[in-house]
């Protein structure tokens, strides 16, 4: 089982007891797949970037432990030891990147999987032989594709719908949420695939997306590969294109979503929601429902990663050579949390989520009747 079809890019390789991660921190110019045989590289995959972006890092934890259990000869515990022991792996996986909720979403799943199972085994190889869990994961990552193309559809009727007047449509998108942040297709560049495909789209906008320039070695790596019609500008660049009039909507992914639509999204995100509402230019979130935490009221709730001063202070996101004074101090926040007010709406792979007569989001509400509808 592959996460997408093989004309695609592929983040992630997978068969039953074998998986392979692309070590997306040497693209766009070397193509090196990482293998990954337990759970212990897989967090340390997922904690260095050799896989990144909120679905695929769910996927891939998932996976990592899959591969590891299937190779497991035995077990000489009782079915609740054994559902224990796949317990503490997905908590400790859940702690290499903890800002995203897919990850931990992922990771409650599987854990009530395991334990229903459990609940009925009669051996603790049972749990493993039934292969519950990694038919779970295996579900996930088929799951997310057909969420991804989705989330497109719903995203590209929506912004043409806004934009009627508008023949051709110009989109500007932040970091990476194509295939390689995902099983395949992707949430926000899913959308600009979309609008691609409806022959409406006149350009997409990426911006380079420092310090790790996942926009600039990847999103552009993408659209490039897609053929997609696309230019690349500097971070500091997007309020200056805003202003040309040549952009139409922002589109980003997210990597939590608060009960009350503030929403946390890679750095600079924040700052282009800021931008697009001074200019009148329509700002969208795109992301599966596993990306919303209903338990958290606000994005003040929301923790925010911080990653090494090294990204800052070397080039190539920190794996090149120094350029910085030595002796500065640095703030290297991976996430910010744009507030709901600012977002014209959230784009899932069940509709998309707008707001109500007071101007706010009901995410619960719409949450509800997706799964009352199920």
């Amino acid at each position: 089982m592959g996460s997408q079809e093989d004309s695609s890019l592929q983040s992630i390789r997978y068969h039953r007891g074998s998986l392979h991660l692309l070590d997306q921190r040497k693209l766009p110019l070397d193509t090196i797949y990482l293998e990954i045989r337990d759970a212990v590289e897989g967090w340390e995959a997922i904690r260095e970037m050799v896989v990144r972006g909120a679905p695929a890092i769910a996927i891939a934890a998932a996976l990592s432990l899959a591969v590891e259990v299937s190779k497991l000869e035995g077990f000489s515990g009782t079915p609740k030891d054994a559902a224990s022991f796949l317990e503490k792996k997905l908590e400790y996986l859940v702690s290499s990147r903890p800002t995203a909720v897919n990850l931990s979403d992922a990771a409650s799943k599987l854990t009530e999987i395991v334990k229903n199972h459990a609940a009925t085994a009669t051996d603790a190889n049972q749990v493993f032989l039934v292969i519950a869990y990694i038919e779970a994961a295996e579900i996930m990552l088929k799951d997310d594709v057909a969420d991804n193309k989705a989330i497109g559809s719903y995203g590209s009727s929506v912004i043409q719908t806004q934009k009627k007047d508008c023949k051709k449509l110009s989109v500007l998108t932040h970091c990476n949420t194509g295939s390689l942040a995902t099983a395949g297709y992707g949430t926000a560049l899913g959308v600009i695939r979309a609008l691609h495909a409806d022959g409406v789209l006149e350009r997409a906008y990426c911006t380079e997306t420092r310090p790790f320039n996942q926009g600039s070695r990847l999103t552009a790596y993408e659209l490039v590969h897609e053929k997609i019609p696309a230019t690349l500008i500097a971070d500091s660049a997007a309020a200056a294109l805003m202003k040309t009039g040549r952009v139409h909507a922002v589109i980003v992914g997210a990597d939590r979503v608060a009960a009350n639509g503030d929403t946390a999204n890679k750095i600079g995100t924040y700052s282009l929601a800021l931008s697009a509402k001074h200019h009148g230019v329509l700002f969208y979130v795109a992301a599966p429902l596993t990306s919303v935490d209903l338990s958290l009221s606000s994005g003040d709730e929301i923790v925010i990663e911080e990653r090494s001063a090294k990204e800052l202070l070397n080039t190539r996101g920190g794996l090149g050579e120094q350029i910085a004074a030595s002796g500065i101090s640095v703030w290297n926040p991976a996430f910010d949390v744009t507030p709901a007010n600012l977002i014209s709406g959230i784009i899932t792979e069940k509709g998309v989520i707008t707001k109500t007569g007071n101007e706010e989001f009901d995410i619960k509400g719409f949450v509800h009747k997706t799964m009352s509808n199920n």
